[in-house]
C-alpha cells in the first residue's frame, strides 16, 4: 500500500511543472528557519563555536606540525647516507653497481682511496707511508624509514668490510615523525567525538522547544527534507564558525614553523598551509553537519 502511495506521489511530481520563484522562496525559508534555530538556542552559541574552535585548534596545530616534521624528515634524509668500507681486493663499480639494485636504493656515489688519503694528508700532517685507507661507497636510500634495510641487505655482502652511517639521529627522526602522525590522527578522532557530541545536545534541545511546531508541519504534509535541512545547516554552520575562529590561533603556529624552517634554512612544506585550512573547514562542517544529522535520526522520528 505504501509503495503505490509512493509511486503515485512520484508521478504526480513529474506532471507539476517548476517554479522557480516558489523553489527559491523555499531556500529563502529554509535559511530563515536555520538562523531562528540559532537565535533559540541563545548564548550556548558562543560556548558550542569556541568549543569547537578550541578542538579545531589542536588539529590543525598537530596537523601544520606533521607536514613541518615531515619535510624535516625528508630532508635530513636526503643528507643521511650509508658510508660503505670495501675490502683491498674489491673492484669499487662492480659492488656500487651490485648495490644500486638493493631495493630503496636511491643513488651511490664512489669515493676512491687515493681521493680519501689526499683529502687526510690536507687536514693533517701525516708521514709519508703507504695509502691504508678503503675504497668507500656512500649511498644514499630513498627515505629514512628505509636505511635499515638496505644496510642490513649491504652488510650480508663478502667485499664489505665495515660500514656506519648516523643511526641514532635517523631513529629519533622516525620516531619523531610517526608519534606526531599518530597524534594527529587521535585528534582527528577526539574532534569528531566531541563535535558530533556537542552538535548531538544542541540539536536535541532545539528539537525538543520546536517539538509542537514539528508536529505541525508534520500533519499539513510538510516534506520531512523542509524539517530535516534547517537543523543539519544548523550543525554545518557550527562547524564553520569553529573553524573560521580557529585561524586565528593557527597563523599564531604556522608564523612559528615558518621561522624554525628559516632558521634551518629548510624549506617549508608546499601549501602547507592550504591543506590545514581546508582539512579544518571540512572537519568542522562535516563533523556539525554529521553530528546534527544523527541527533535528527535519534530524537526526530520524520
Amino acid at each position: 500500500m505504501s509503495s503505490n502511495k509512493q509511486t503515485i506521489k512520484k508521478q504526480v511530481k513529474k506532471h507539476i511543472p517548476k517554479d522557480w520563484l516558489t523553489e527559491l522562496r523555499i531556500v529563502y525559508r529554509i535559511t530563515m528557519e536555520t538562523l531562528n534555530d540559532i537565535k533559540r538556542t541563545g548564548i550556548v552559541n558562543i560556548i558550542i563555536i569556541t568549543t569547537i574552535a578550541a578542538i579545531l585548534t589542536i588539529f590543525g596545530g598537530l596537523f601544520r606540525t606533521a607536514l613541518s616534521v615531515n619535510s624535516f624528515a625528508h630532508e635530513l634524509g636526503n643528507v643521511l647516507e650509508i658510508s660503505v668500507y670495501l675490502k683491498q681486493n674489491a673492484d669499487a663499480q662492480t659492488v656500487a653497481n651490485r648495490i644500486k639494485k638493493i631495493e630503496h636504493v636511491q643513488k651511490v656515489r664512489i669515493i676512491p682511496k687515493e681521493n680519501s688519503w689526499q683529502d687526510l694528508k690536507r687536514e693533517i700532517d701525516i708521514p709519508d707511508i703507504e695509502n691504508p685507507l678503503p675504497d668507500t661507497l656512500h649511498v644514499k636510500v630513498d627515505k629514512p624509514q628505509n636505511i635499515n634495510s638496505v644496510f642490513n641487505n649491504i652488510k650480508v655482502l663478502s667485499v664489505v668490510s665495515d660500514m656506519s652511517y648516523a643511526q641514532e639521529l635517523a631513529k629519533k627522526i622516525q620516531i619523531l615523525n610517526n608519534v606526531v602522525n599518530t597524534s594527529t590522527v587521535l585528534v582527528v578522532i577526539i574532534v569528531a567525538i566531541l563535535t558530533i557530541t556537542i552538535i548531538n545536545n544542541t540539536i536535541q534541545l532545539v528539537i525538543q522547544s520546536r517539538k509542537d511546531e514539528i508536529e505541525i508541519m508534520r500533519l499539513m504534509g510538510v516534506s520531512n527534507w523542509y524539517i530535516k535541512i534547517p537543523l543539519i545547516m544548523q550543525g554545518a554552520l557550527y562547524g564553520f564558525l569553529g573553524a573560521a575562529f580557529a585561524l586565528i590561533p593557527l597563523n599564531v603556529v604556522q608564523n612559528m614553523l615558518n621561522n624554525v624552517h628559516r632558521f634551518f634554512m629548510i624549506p617549508g612544506p608546499i601549501f602547507a598551509g592550504n591543506m590545514v585550512v581546508i582539512a579544518m573547514f571540512f572537519l568542522g562542517i562535516s563533523f556539525g553537519a554529521g553530528g546534527s544529522f544523527l541527533s535528527i535520526k535519534k530524537h526526530l522520528q520524520v
